[in-house]
Order: C-alpha cells, then structure tokens, then sequence
C-alpha cells in the first residue's frame, strides 16, 4: 500500500470546511461538552474554540522561552518548546487529513502538549519530581491539565480555559491509558491532580484516546526525533559521519550522497532531516490506515474501547526508530555539553525552590500566589505551580535576584 493509499470512503461524513470526516473521527457536533456550560459559538466548532484558545494563553507564549534540548541562550537556530510544537501541529495537521479525522482537534492537542514542561527541559522536571516526592511527585502531563483546569485565569466565569472533554482527554491520555478499568494506574500512581479533576469531569482515564490524539503523539515523536538531529549536528555535537552507525540514517545519507554528490554538509543535514519527516509520516499513514481497515472501525468509540493504539509505526520503523533514539540519548543527551548545563539547570532549580518554600515572603505577593495558611502538600504543589511556568530566562533572572552566584548554563 503506498504512503497515499485511501480506503472506503462510502461512509464518510463533511466536518468544519467541507472537509470528509471517517465515521471513527471525533465529531464537534457530539462532544462530551465542557465542565461548564457555555453557548455553542455560531462560526467555530468547539475543537476550533479550543484551538483559539490554547494560543491565546499565557501557557502557549511562555514555551518561546523554555528549553527543548538546549538553554535558550545558546544560539537563536536550536528549537525551543514553542518551534516544537508548532512543527508538532503541523505534522499532526498532515496525519489527520490523512486519516480523514478531525484536523482541529489534532492541531489543538499538539499546540497544548507541552504546557506542563519546567524551565529547562526535563532537567527542570526531575528537580521537582524530586522535590514533590513525599506529595505524589511532578509529571508534566499531569501539570498541562492543571493549566488549562485551574492555573489559566483569563475568563471571568471559570479558572482554566474550559477546554471540551475530547481535548482534556486527548492531553492527559498523551502516552495512552493511564489506568485500567478499575482505576489502578498502569504505570505506578496516577497524579492526585488528575485524579482529583476526573472525579468532577470523568476523563475515562483507561480507555486509548481518539484518533486525533494519537496523531498528535506520534507526531510529537516524529519532530523531536528528526529536529534533535538537526539540532545535534548544528552544536557540534555528532557529525554525519557517525550517523552512518544507524540504519536508517545510513540509508538516506547513501541515497543523499549518490544524488547529490557535491553538497555540502548544512544542505545535506537539511535534506536527511525532511527525509526522515516523510518516510516516517508516510509510514505512520501506512500502518494506522492498515489498522482502520483491518478494525472496521465504526465509530470514537470504537477506537477508544480497541484496546491498542490506530496510529502508530509499522513494525519495521518502530525497530529504526528506537535504534535512532537509543543514538541520541548516547551521543546528545549525554553529552559533556548537554549534561553540564543539565547540572547547572539542575542546581538554579533546586535552589528557587527551597528560597520560595521557606515562607520567607519570596513569592510575589499575590492572592494566586500566597503560600499562608496552606499545609505542607499544598504549599509544596503552589511553589511547584509557580516554578514549573516559569520560563528559563525569567528563572535564572530570579536566581540572579536572590543568589550571590548563578551558575553559567554552557
């Protein structure tokens, strides 16, 4: 089947644009609704109100400033978390036309996947998992829900943005289930934030998510996995040369070399990276629609209840991929470079969040931010809230603000 190949579109229905929608696509129309009430809007569905709205939060600008790999000061070139999820969004975009669902909802979840992620990556992560042990720890999942449930404040009938129940399920199912059917998490504890929020607006936490979100996973894989490249062989840290100790790599830069025999290395590292994106999409598109077919799939619901995931890579290109993973955790990740500002990172984090957990009076003064008359959990979870938004220049600013000596993040 080419990369192309459709299948039976006899039952097929017209979404928002005019634009076919598969009979298993999330329908606007039939969604499970918002926590609170509010008029329909008479020129976008709902999936396109929470697309609108997520962009306009304060959560989506801070990701401009916060670290994907690198600290955002070391060159204007390397991504950040704000260039990666629109390069998210727009592979989930091409996945879901694809796949004949809805392209709102896919664009939505992609552009709010990262809003839980700490300053500097997932150093930053660590830190307060670290330090919210003894309270149920820190997942960043669990941290975008809460954004976009409570710490959001910018309507005046609710805290949050009041996403619908198709995008909170799709942003807290990000990985997949997160229980089984009676309740136990499948992967140790659930966080207590989510848990708490799906008390009061079910989430059906065992259940996979819609085709629209897993577009919106698989396509966070696909950019991080092809722009860490990019981005590792632009700070020097692997030269193609070693990239030909991986399969998958070794191939393209052989057909690259043969077409193109005199180009110079920029241009080629550009052309194995747009390689990379489409033969992975194209085979995400293969794979999930031999799945549809073979499912006979009906309905969401249907894809919710299968008990695996649609959209996925085919058995040959999981295998690549976790060969390529396994090289950028070795050759980037751990690098000298790479680790050393982790240290740093590390050590700006840990030491904001034992001055702010004092009580000495260091959080702004604010009702949102007040750390009086709280217990230990819950001032340990407002300290966790304040950090966590914070974007790597604004914290070490506040490092810089109450420490004698900032430790240098190269």
């Amino acid at each position: 089947m080419s990369a192309t190949a459709s299948f039976d579109l006899t039952s097929v229905r017209r979404g928002a644009g005019g634009r076919l929608l598969a009979d298993y696509a999330a329908d606007p129309a039939s969604s499970r609704g918002r926590l609170i009430d509010e008029p329909a809007s008479p020129t976008r569905t709902v999936f396109q109100r929470d697309r609108d709205r997520i962009i306009h939060s304060n959560a989506f600008r801070r990701l401009k400033h916060k670290t994907q790999v690198f600290v955002h000061h070391e060159e204007d070139h390397f991504r950040t978390r704000l260039t990666h999820t629109i390069e998210v969004g727009q592979i989930a975009r091409g996945l879901a036309r694809a796949l004949c669902v809805d392209e709102d909802l896919a664009e939505a979840l992609a552009l709010v996947h990262d809003f839980g992620h700490t300053p500097f990556g997932h150093a930053g992560e660590r830190v307060l998992n670290d330090k919210l042990a003894s309270f149920g720890g820190f997942e960043h999942n669990a941290q975008s829900l809460r954004i976009v449930t409570e710490l959001e404040r910018r309507y005046p009938k609710f805290d949050g943005l009041n996403l619908c129940w198709e995008t909170l399920e799709g942003l807290v199912k990000h990985n997949g289930p997160l229980t089984d059917r009676k309740g136990d998490g499948l992967e140790g504890s659930v966080p207590a934030s989510t848990l708490d929020y799906n008390a009061r607006h079910d989430l059906a936490l065992w259940s996979w998510p819609s085709v629209e979100a897993q577009c919106a996973a698989i396509a966070d894989d696909i950019a991080y996995n092809s722009h860490d490249l990019d981005d590792g062989l632009r700070a020097g840290l692997f030269r193609l040369g070693d990239l030909m100790d991986v399969p998958l790599w070794a191939h393209m830069l052989t057909e690259i070399r043969s077409s193109y025999p005199d180009l110079d290395d920029e241009r080629t590292a550009n052309e194995l990276v747009r390689r990379q994106i489409t033969l992975m999409v194209e085979d995400v598109i293969r794979e999930s629609l031999s799945r549809i077919q073979k499912q006979s799939l009906s309905s969401v619901e249907a894809v919710r209840t299968l008990g695996s995931p649609i959209v996925a890579f085919s058995p040959q290109m999981d295998a690549e991929e976790k060969v390529l993973k396994k090289f950028l955790f070795t050759q980037m990740y751990r690098h000298p470079v790479v680790t050393a500002a982790t240290s740093a990172a590390e050590s700006i984090l840990g030491d904001l969040y034992a001055a702010f957990f004092s009580g000495r009076g260091l959080m702004p003064a604010t009702q949102d931010w007040t750390l009086e008359g709280l217990d230990e959990a819950a001032r340990a979870q407002r300290v966790a809230d304040y950090l966590s938004g914070m974007t790597d220049r604004f914290a070490i600013r506040e490092h810089q603000r109450l420490f004698d000596h900032t430790p240098e993040l190269r």
